[in-house]
């Protein structure tokens, strides 16, 4: 017989799932097998400290919509307008940018599973259109289910390709990549490591989501999750999404910057150079096997983004319509203002894609480093926010969350403001 705690677990299991489905995409695909290619090891230390300080700040989401029931978003208003106009403007100065690239990558492998010769701009209309058409029609969950096993199978093969590629590394030294370090020093250097960083393993906006995506989860089982069980959901998630991080960074140092093989700069590029990495150490048997399970996965994400920010847009618009206490502001997505929204964010990503034209890494180090400088704003609200007397006393964060939420806030605002002073006086 099943015990109530564990029927109640499994029904606040979900969002972290999604914030991890979310998480596997560019930051993972791209930035992290980047990271490795150009510079080994080097930066693994500094890819796991961003996971760890990033922690507190994205695991507040869930537990302050656990505790009160309310999304994050009230909580921004319940301690002024001013924190709701920031991350409004956050969110306006980021979505379109990451809307697009998370759109433009996927529009690379697509080019490479089927062959196809349009530009990534008119092949991202195409996939942003069958994305349309999934929200509207309400088949997601269905969706998101095989997205969930297909990106298991990334994950497998993932961790078997890394393994198998460390057993054949003979030369330790160039893989550390000590001799890459005096580059992180350069203004190319550094602003790629700020890039890096930026959504990894995720954006700090992301708590806003998952809040909303707990308090949906809560409606639909009629079970709405304990703090303690949406903080094992989220751990779940993060702590996947962070070993996957290390293994594509583990990914491109062993077999791209081992064999000195230059980073692509376009996406079709770049999603060949992708698949090329496991059928070298797995075989070519595994090339179409892989290049489906990624392109599944960069499309989950994608549809994952494209369906959050219209959400998180009807969410801002009753949070500062109504009143914090307002039942108003705490009912579901109004699904006309969720239509008006998707169709400008679409159309805002579409002209950016256009723009844009080839200069794929250019532009995803363009995204990144907005959301590394805006994260210490947003870790700083976040943190007033559970730590705020609306907050049940007993839901508040420990002493020694709260201090490792701190150390993460100096963690973000030093390398923001070291990136600034480069830029300025450098």
């Amino acid at each position: 017989m099943t015990s109530p705690r564990l029927t109640a677990l499994r029904a606040a299991i979900g969002p972290g799932l999604l914030m991890a489905g979310a998480a596997v995409g560019v930051s993972h695909l791209v930035q992290a097998t980047r990271a490795g290619a150009e510079y080994g090891l080097l930066l693994l230390p500094l890819v796991l400290l961003a996971c760890l300080f990033k922690y507190p700040f994205l695991e507040f989401g869930p537990r302050y919509a656990a505790a009160t029931g309310e999304n994050l978003l009230i909580g921004y208003r319940r301690i002024g307008r001013w924190a709701l106009g920031l991350f409004a403007l956050i969110t306006f100065a980021t979505m379109f940018v990451i809307q697009a690239v998370v759109t433009v990558v996927t529009a690379g492998l697509v080019g490479l599973v089927f062959g196809l010769e349009a530009a990534p701009a008119t092949i991202s209309a195409g996939i942003l259109l069958v994305c349309v058409l999934l929200l509207v029609v309400g088949s997601y969950r269905g969706l998101d289910l095989a997205m969930k096993m297909i990106m298991a199978a990334l994950a497998v093969s993932t961790l078997a390709t890394v393994a198998l590629a460390f057993g054949s590394q003979p030369d330790w030294t160039a893989l550390s990549g000590a001799t890459q370090a005096a580059q992180l020093w350069t203004a190319a250097g550094f602003a790629f490591l700020l890039a890096l960083l930026g959504w990894m393993p995720i954006p700090l906006d992301v708590a806003v989501w998952h809040s909303l995506w707990v308090q949906e989860r809560g409606r639909a089982t009629g079970q709405p999750a304990s703090v303690r069980h949406a903080v094992i959901d989220f751990r779940l998630g993060y702590i996947g999404a962070t070993l996957l991080a290390a293994a594509f960074l583990l990914l491109g140092a062993v077999v791209m910057h081992a064999s000195d093989l230059r980073f692509a700069d376009s996406a079709v590029g770049f999603a060949g150079q992708l698949v090329d990495l496991y059928a070298g150490t797995l075989g070519e048997w595994s090339r179409p096997v892989i290049a489906v399970a990624a392109l599944s996965v960069m499309f989950s994400t994608t549809l994952a983004v494209t369906d959050a920010y219209p959400r998180v847009l009807s969410a801002l618009f009753a949070a500062a319509r109504h009143g914090a206490d307002d039942p108003r502001a705490q009912r579901p997505h109004d699904q006309r203002s969720y239509l008006v929204a998707l169709a400008g964010v679409i159309t805002g990503a579409l002209l950016i894609l256009y723009l844009a034209g080839s200069r794929f890494t250019q532009f995803i180090d363009f995204a990144t480093t907005i959301s590394f400088l805006s994260a210490p704003l947003l870790a700083w609200i976040t943190l007033r926010v559970v730590t705020d007397d609306h907050m049940p006393i007993a839901a508040r964060p420990g002493p020694g969350l709260r201090a490792l939420a701190w150390a993460g806030l100096i963690f973000l605002a030093g390398f923001s403001l070291t990136w600034l002073g480069w830029r300025l006086f450098g």
